[in-house]
C-alpha cells in the first residue's frame, strides 16, 4: 500500500430538525465516529470507447477523478481516503495528487474486478494490517471514482443510517422500466417501476459488517457481482437502510456524459462568480474587515482587498457586523454540514494608538469566538500594522494575505480565537 501523502463533510421522510440534529451527534467529537472512504478505480473504461480509463479522463484540462477526490476532501470528517488503481496506473495517480494538491489519500493496487479493489482497499483499513499508516474506521464509504457531484448532505445520510442500521445506500427512482427477456428473447414479464429503486453510490457501512462480509465471500462474488449492499445482506444478514439521493449522484459511464459532467462544472463556476450567498464554500471562505472610519485605514483596506480578491470574498464592515453575520451562521445549518471560517482582520496605526490598548480592546474576540465555536465556526482575528513606508505596508499585506489564506485552507480549530499579527 502507497503511504497518504503529508498534508503541503438521516433517511428519507425525516424532517430537518432531526437531521440537524442527526449531523451534529455525528460532528460532536465525543459521540463521533471515525470515517473512512473507499474508491474503486481500476476500470478499464471498455463503455467508454476511449483507451483512457474513464476516471483519468481530461474534464476542463482535470482528470475526472480529482473532482472525485475534491468532493470527498470537502468533508472534513472524512480521515482517510483509499484509492485502489492499477499498478500501470499508480505513477499517474500519484501524479495527479501532486499535481492538485490532494490530501489524506492513500494508494492501493486495484485487483481485476469492482469487487476485489474494494476488498483491497478495506485491507488498507484494517486493523489486522502489519505497517499500515491507517486506522481502522467505523464507518467507511464506498463510492464510485466517477461520480464527482456527490454532496455532503448525502454523504452524511448515509454515514448516519449506517451507523445505525449497519449498511446504508443511496437510491433513486427508476427512469425506464425494467423487463425481463426469455431464453428465445421474448418478454417474458416486467417489473413494476414504481415498486423499485435504482442503486446508487455512495454506499456506507460499519467497517466489520463489510469488511466481514467480503473475507466470508465466494470467488463468484468477487469476479461477478456488483452490489455491495447485497454482500451485507447474504453474509453479514444486515437489511440495508436506503437513502433517497439526489439527481446529481449520476455516474459518468459513456464518453457523452464527459460532456455533461464539463457543462455542470462550468455551470458550478457560473453560480459561484454571479452569487455567493448561497454557495457553501464561498461562504465557508468568508472574511470580514473590520475597520475604522479613518480614510487611510480604508485606503490599506483596499489594498489588502486588491490582493485578496481574486481568492475569498471581503467584505468590510464594524465589529458589529461581524457579530450579525455570526449570529445569522449560527442560526442556518450551513455550519453544521461544513466549518465556516471567518477571519476579522484589523488595520493599527500603531503611532496613534498605543499597541496594549488596542490589543486590549479587540481581544473581545476571543470570548465570542468560545461561542460560535460550539456550531462549528471558526473565529479568529489578524492584526496588521501601518502606516509604513510602501515596501514595508506591501510586504505586511502580503504576508497576511497568506495567513488568511491558510486559516481558511487548514481550518486549524487550535487558532479559534486567536490575535494573529502580520
Amino acid at each position: 500500500m502507497e503511504p497518504r501523502p503529508a498534508a503541503s463533510g438521516p433517511c428519507p421522510g425525516d424532517s430537518r430538525a432531526a437531521e440537524a440534529a442527526a449531523a451534529a451527534s455525528l460532528l460532536n467529537p465525543g459521540r463521533a465516529p471515525s470515517v473512512a472512504a473507499v474508491l474503486p478505480a481500476g476500470g478499464s473504461g471498455e463503455r467508454m470507447g476511449v483507451p483512457t480509463p474513464k476516471q483519468f479522463c481530461p474534464v476542463l484540462e482535470r482528470p475526472l477523478i480529482s473532482y472525485t477526490l475534491q468532493a470527498l476532501e470537502r468533508v472534513f470528517w472524512i480521515e482517510d481516503i483509499v484509492v485502489a488503481v492499477t499498478g500501470e496506473n499508480m505513477e499517474a495517480m500519484k501524479g495527479i495528487i501532486q499535481k492538485y494538491k490532494h490530501q489524506r489519500i492513500s494508494l492501493v493496487e486495484a485487483g481485476v474486478t469492482r469487487h476485489r479493489s474494494i476488498f483491497n482497499g478495506l485491507r488498507a483499513l484494517a486493523e489486522d494490517q502489519p505497517n499500515s499508516k491507517l486506522s481502522k474506521p467505523e464507518v467507511v464509504i464506498i463510492h464510485d471514482a466517477v461520480r464527482p457531484f456527490v454532496e455532503e448532505d448525502v454523504l452524511l445520510k448515509v454515514v448516519t443510517a449506517a451507523k445505525e442500521h449497519g449498511a446504508a445506500g443511496a437510491v433513486r427512482p427508476l427512469v425506464s422500466t425494467v423487463i425481463s427477456p426469455s431464453a428465445d428473447g421474448r418478454l417474458d414479464h416486467s417489473l413494476e417501476r414504481a415498486r423499485h429503486r435504482a442503486s446508487e453510490m455512495p454506499q456506507a457501512f460499519l467497517f466489520d459488517v463489510i469488511y466481514e462480509a467480503y473475507q466470508q465471500c465466494s470467488d463468484y462474488d468477487l469476479e461477478f457481482g456488483t452490489e455491495c449492499l447485497q454482500l451485507a445482506l447474504k453474509y453479514g444478514h444486515v437489511n440495508a437502510r436506503l437513502v433517497e439521493g439526489s439527481p446529481d449522484l449520476w455516474k459518468v459511464t459513456y464518453k457523452r456524459d464527459l460532456y455533461a459532467a464539463e457543462s455542470i462544472i462550468k455551470g458550478e463556476y457560473a453560480q459561484k462568480n454571479v452569487s455567493t450567498a448561497n454557495v457553501r464554500e464561498r461562504i465557508s471562505q468568508h472574511i470580514c474587515i473590520i475597520m475604522d472610519t479613518k480614510e487611510d485605514e480604508t485606503h490599506v483596506g483596499h489594498h489588502l482587498e486588491e490582493i485578496l480578491k481574486n481568492e475569498l470574498n471581503v467584505m468590510s464592515s464594524d465589529f458589529e457586523e461581524t457579530q450579525r453575520l455570526l449570529n445569522m451562521l449560527e442560526e442556518s445549518d450551513l455550519s453544521i454540514l461544513y466549518p465556516v471560517v471567518v477571519i476579522s482582520v484589523y488595520f493599527l496605526d500603531y503611532k496613534s494608538v498605543p499597541f496594549d490598548q488596542k490589543v486590549e480592546n479587540l481581544m473581545q474576540i476571543r470570548e465570542y469566538a468560545k461561542e460560535v465555536r460550539k456550531r462549528n465556526i471558526l473565529l479568529c482575528g489578524l492584526l496588521i500594522y501601518y502606516p509604513q513606508d510602501e515596501q514595508k505596508l506591501q510586504a505586511s499585506l502580503r504576508e497576511g494575505a497568506t495567513i488568511i489564506t491558510t486559516l481558511i485552507k487548514e481550518r486549524n480549530s487550535g487558532l479559534v480565537g486567536q490575535l494573529l499579527i502580520a
